[in-house]
């Protein structure tokens, strides 16, 4: 397959798309009707459905009976703990033994050319970023996932949470599940904007941007309190009229879904002819550039807040010049403080 088909290529051998990322048509003013028809299959087809899929075959497969659940229990907690880990060892150790151990696609498609194997780096526990971000995924990021998981299901089993049947709310069920990416990203935007705040970033959310350059096995590398934010998304259905199953599939969603953002490709090459959409470069712009697309443009969140970069030399121009505005901000702060201090 010819990347250069879909791309431009640099000197350094990073890959970038010709098209510019563009906000999905749900949340334009006036509304396009076409183009959001247009949109829709890619609204639900691979990746939601993918977590959706999961999240029925869990509850099918592997909860517990709903009695088991009314008393918090090792063995039934450590089950779900068991079955969470081998499911994301299977399922990012697909995306890393495809792309990033086997290379069957070498680099075509990769926005940064360099594979993080071939570079140690002292921010990452044992200078290696694939076996920091391996440890940091099983042991705080599974090991909290698996801890709400159990809560909600507890709160379900006890009648905490409003739990509707299929059978008696169909339609309500159905939009509650349409809307679960929409409160992900929402939810998303919110908590990263806030460990994005000086201490939260020094703190929490710094050692997530330490994989400058992000593989699979970075996309639930993060700071235990980084963890309960994110995979927190499951609460609102503390709340949600809903069911046990959409919450398995909110949390599914954010714990399997963060696997497109950090995959580091925009296209992952299934068979000989097939590309797979990563959706990807929006968040790898974030990873590279730090303070631009804190969501995933599923609602226009950064271009209403004014952090959106597309990936075009414009949305590179308005990036620096927000930068400029903000340092000369802060330059006349100071100033200012200066000679509030000498008058004094």
């Amino acid at each position: 397959m010819d990347d250069l088909k879909f791309g431009t290529r640099n000197k350094r051998g990073d890959w970038a798309p010709n098209q510019p990322v563009e906000t999905a048509p749900l949340f334009a003013f006036p509304p396009r009707l076409m183009a959001i028809v247009k949109w829709l299959p890619h609204y639900f087809f691979p990746w939601n459905a993918i977590f959706a899929a999961s999240a029925v075959a869990y509850w099918a497969w592997v909860i517990p009976p709903v009695e088991t659940m009314r008393t918090p229990g090792i063995g039934w907690i450590a089950w779900l703990y068991a079955v969470n880990a081998v499911c994301v060892l299977l399922f990012y150790g697909a995306f890393e033994l495809h792309l990033y151990v086997l290379k069957r696609q070498e680099s075509r498609f990769k926005y940064n050319g360099k594979f993080p194997s071939e570079q140690k780096n002292k921010a990452f526990w044992f200078e290696s970023q694939n076996l920091d971000n391996i440890l940091r995924t099983f042991l705080s990021g599974v090991t909290i996932w698996t801890a709400i998981e159990a809560g909600m299901l507890w709160a379900y089993a006890n009648g905490y949470a409003p739990w509707l049947s299929f059978a008696e709310h169909p339609w309500t069920l159905a939009l509650v599940a349409l809307v679960v990416p929409i409160i992900h990203e929402f939810h998303f935007f919110c908590i990263h904007r806030l460990i994005h705040t000086p201490f939260l970033y020094k703190w929490v959310h710094s050692v997530h941007h330490n994989s400058v350059n992000p593989s699979p096995w970075s996309s639930l590398s993060m700071h235990p309190v980084e963890h309960l934010l994110y995979l927190g998304t499951a609460f609102y259905h503390l709340i949600l009229p809903s069911n046990p199953i959409l919450m398995l599939y909110q949390l599914h969603y954010a714990g399997f879904g963060a696997i497109p953002g950090h995959v580091g490709f925009d296209k992952v090459e299934v068979g000989e002819d097939t590309l797979v959409d990563s959706h990807a470069y929006a968040h790898y712009l974030h990873h590279k550039y730090f303070e631009v697309n804190y969501g995933d443009a599923l609602i226009p969140l950064d271009r209403w807040f004014g952090t959106w970069h597309d990936g075009s030399s414009e949305g590179e121009a308005r990036m620096q010049e927000r930068y400029r505005r903000r340092k000369e901000k802060l330059a006349a702060r100071k100033a200012g403080m200066e000679v509030k201090g000498a008058a004094e």
